[in-house]
């Protein structure tokens, strides 16, 4: 409800971390790199959605769920060269500093 929130995501997958099952982790961090604030919000409301990841398993492009307004170029360019290391590196970061299981979510907050 706030202007001013600000929101990060770190991945902790519970599998082995490949191409073909990060399409989703891959598309927001790509999103998060290249695209303006309200563009984001409405492109990860998409991406959260049930039918989303079963199309995207099933091989539809992530670029089809760009959203009017998106500078896909940008998104699609970053989205094919991010590698795997940046979350793998996420993966690390919570299972080692946060001390959280594979897979296990959680919410932290750093607020006033």
């Amino acid at each position: 409800t706030s202007s001013h929130t600000r929101v990060g995501i770190l991945n902790n997958p519970s599998s082995k971390i490949k191409e073909d099952n990060t399409a989703i982790a891959r598309g927001i961090l790509a999103a998060f790199l290249t695209q303006n604030n309200s563009n984001l919000k409405s492109f990860l409301s998409k991406l959260s959605k049930e039918e989303t990841a079963k199309s995207l398993a099933a091989g539809t492009k992530i670029v089809k769920f760009l959203i009017p307004g998106m500078d896909g170029d940008t998104f699609e360019k970053k989205y094919n060269t991010l590698g795997l290391d940046v979350i793998k590196t996420h993966q690390m970061f919570c299972q080692e500093v946060l001390k959280l299981l594979p897979g296990q979510m959680a919410v932290i907050s750093n607020g006033r």
